[in-house]
């Protein structure tokens, strides 16, 4: 869909990207931010420059998620406090995309006609040539792709992390859960070949990067929908795929999520616990304990199969971090379905859980079902829930006490770090530890490999009290102490990729284009 509205007229110089600063503005998943490392690698190849705190851009791009409640509310909350200053910058352009963009299209521009660009989720790539064409022709640009036009993977990328980086391994997915409306926006899985994938792996080890999280809807039906029509499907490619990330030197640490239940497999546990730098943590979206619930979701498993993957995980791993996603309140559930779920969190000893209160998603089939739970009674449930849970996260963080742990150490997740001396970092299994550094030490940057012994222990974090056992220095830190951003290239074969670069100006066709959103 490629619609156009007319802008009042602004100034424009002879290159009108040279030195204009932009801000990404990111909401929702891992998948969104991971896009949006993409659209900022894609304005920097573009000629414009990331803006700093204070400085105020001249182009907000707005990724959007269309998962959260009220996601529709805090975008255009948003927009209305930047309509005056865009009214006071001549020049100035605000985009929109992601996935609230791809399932409202023309509305947002409807409901902020000052918004200069609105773009989809399956094309990211012509961004660069959309800000252009709006600017050149001062109208504003709506385009919706109805289907995928090439992977990110092949766009440049600007990453927010000297020393962790995602690599999406698939796009899209073909699981109809009733809540979920992210296939009718990212629309059906296409997997990217194992070469490419690992291409850009190693293209990050190289620029320092020591952490790799593989990213997919559902990373384990990787190999059934590859979009090369001669890489034969394979059931087992992903466990193949972390078997190879084991071998790339450098790559200290690997990451994966999400999987689903239905479709996990025992050759993937099997490459877990085999590969040195997999990391014992794996996140198995539960949703709920009630099979009953289960089948309504349309989650082909059950309770004794996903018991079961726990089980299989822990034998292997014993001492596996396994994080999970709950909903509290979907249509139709009882308190006999309720119990089910803490049941099931009992046992599964967790050691962490985004829960999440069920709210309609307009789209879903869940929004339009009978017997939508009263919102009282899912926040009473809700609480229930999150109590038990964080009394299995103490216990379970009370056993790591006086364990020696080695911590990447990471940017943020510590809000009184600077009051305390105190630094944060992950361990191996995920887990966020605070921990102080003595006078007498050199203070460990973000990117850096330390070794502390745990003190302490509260439900979502560790602390480590006595100071640092080991620090290794890395060159991720010092990229992170000289404010050195990681890049990385394109990487892999398109699939109608626009050109990157500069844009050209077009003239705007005033008729719509073929295609229409999803």
């Amino acid at each position: 869909m490629n619609t156009v509205r007319e802008h009042p007229a602004h100034s424009a110089s002879s290159d009108p990207t040279e030195g204009r600063l932009y801000q990404v503005r990111t909401y929702g998943c891992q998948m969104n931010v991971h896009d949006s490392e993409r659209i900022s690698g894609m304005l920097d190849a573009a000629g414009y420059r990331r803006a700093a705190q204070d400085q105020t851009p001249d182009l907000v791009v707005f990724n959007t998620c269309a998962v959260r409640e009220n996601a529709d509310n805090k975008l255009y909350g948003n927009l209305s406090h930047l309509a005056p200053v865009k009214a006071e910058r001549p020049g100035m352009q605000i985009a929109v995309g992601g996935c609230l963009a791809q399932k409202d299209k023309q509305a947002v521009l409807d409901r902020a006609p000052w918004v200069d660009v609105v773009f989809g989720t399956h094309n990211l790539g012509s961004l660069p040539a959309l800000l252009e064409r709006a600017r050149h022709n001062d109208r504003a640009q709506v385009e919706i792709a109805d289907a995928l036009e090439h992977f990110p993977s092949t766009l440049p990328a600007r990453r927010e992390s000297t020393y962790a980086g995602w690599v999406s391994v698939s796009v899209g997915c073909n699981n109809t859960c009733t809540f979920c409306i992210v296939p009718a926006l990212r629309g059906k899985e296409i997997d990217r070949r194992p070469g490419d994938v690992l291409a850009e792996v190693q293209a990050l080890v190289e620029e320092g990067v020591l952490e790799v999280t593989l990213l997919g809807q559902n990373v384990n039906a990787y190999g059934m929908s590859f979009s090369d029509p001669d890489q034969p499907r394979n059931r087992g490619a992903f466990a193949d795929l972390l078997r190879a990330c084991g071998q790339i030197d450098g790559l200290e640490r690997v990451r994966f999520t999400s999987p689903h239940p239905a479709e996990f497999t025992d050759d993937v546990i099997h490459a877990m616990a085999e590969t040195a730098n997999v990391c014992p943590q794996l996140h198995m979206p539960l949703q709920s304990g009630s099979d009953r619930i289960l089948k309504a979701m349309r989650r082909s498993y059950r309770q004794r199969k996903f018991l079961g993957i726990i089980e299989k995980v822990r034998a292997a791993m014993p001492d596996a971090a396994i994080t999970t996603d709950i909903i509290v309140g979907f249509p139709g559930e009882t308190e006999a379905d309720f119990q089910d779920t803490l049941d099931v969190v009992a046992q599964a000893r967790f050691s962490s859980a985004f829960t999440f209160q069920y709210s309609p998603r307009p789209g879903t089939p869940a929004a339009e079902m009978e017997d939508q739970v009263p919102p009282e009674v899912v926040r009473e449930r809700y609480l229930r829930l999150t109590a038990l849970q964080d009394d299995i996260c103490l216990q379970e963080n009370r056993r790591r006490v006086g364990r020696v742990e080695e911590l990447l150490v990471t940017a943020g997740d510590g809000r009184k770090n600077t009051e305390t001396r105190r630094r944060s970092g992950r361990a191996r299994d995920g887990r966020l530890v605070h921990f102080a550094v003595a006078e007498t030490q050199t203070m460990p940057r973000p990117g850096d490999v330390v070794e502390v012994r745990i003190s302490a222990a509260a439900p979502h974090h560790l602390l480590a009290d006595d100071g640092v056992l080991s620090h290794r220095r890395t060159r991720a830190g010092d990229l992170h102490e000289a404010g050195t951003a990681t890049t990385t290239p394109p990487i892999g074969v398109g699939l109608g990729l626009p050109g990157i670069g500069r844009p050209t100006v077009e003239p705007v066709d005033t008729g719509c284009a073929s295609g229409s959103a999803v």
